[in-house]
């Protein structure tokens, strides 16, 4: 792998379930899901089930039908692409592929020496963007020590709030 030099921007949003991914698969995988999430250990069959249904919802075929939020996430980091002049990868942390360890490592093999990592998931508190998606990054820092992986967060409080109140304004142009 060359010189790495080339500077990269991982998009790290949440995902979707494809709206056609069959019924009861889908009825299962969030049964199992939730106990997983509320901690309950599943027997080895059950995880493993588990697994199967994730990879499979994971690998489903996206488009603006099945998965609008899909298409917005793409679409967002094209736009990101076109205002930086850098490669912008898009890493789910659920429902889709790829996961954001798999986009940091993408970006990696790509030959990124800098990698920034930023979420439009904008508010403390969230277990996302808070817990989840750093520990991801702190992983993938650990996996890769020669390369430069920050993660973009958290927003300051008053960037924030000053996004949302000229998203109210051009509401309400009074």
């Amino acid at each position: 792998m060359g010189v790495m030099n080339k500077s990269v921007i991982i998009l790290a949003t949440h995902g979707a379930p494809p709206r056609d991914f069959p019924r009861p698969e889908m009825g299962e995988f969030f049964k199992l899901h939730s106990q997983v999430e509320a901690g309950k250990t599943l027997e080895p069959g059950e995880m493993e089930r588990y697994h199967r249904l994730e990879t499979k919802m994971r690998r489903w075929p996206r488009d603006e039908r099945n998965d609008p939020f899909y298409t917005a996430s793409t679409g967002l980091a094209a736009e990101m692409e076109k205002q930086t002049g850098m490669q912008v990868l898009v890493g789910f942390n659920e429902f889709c592929a790829p996961d954001i360890g798999q986009a940091l490592d993408e970006a990696v093999s790509q030959g990124a020496g800098s990698i920034t990592v930023v979420t439009p998931m904008l508010t403390r508190g969230g277990n996302h963007a808070e817990i989840e998606i750093a520990g991801i990054v702190n992983q993938a820092i650990e996996r890769h020590p020669g390369v430069r992986i920050v993660y973009a967060w958290p927003f300051e409080t008053t960037d924030t709030a000053g996004f949302l109140v000229r998203q109210v304004q051009r509401f309400n142009p009074s």
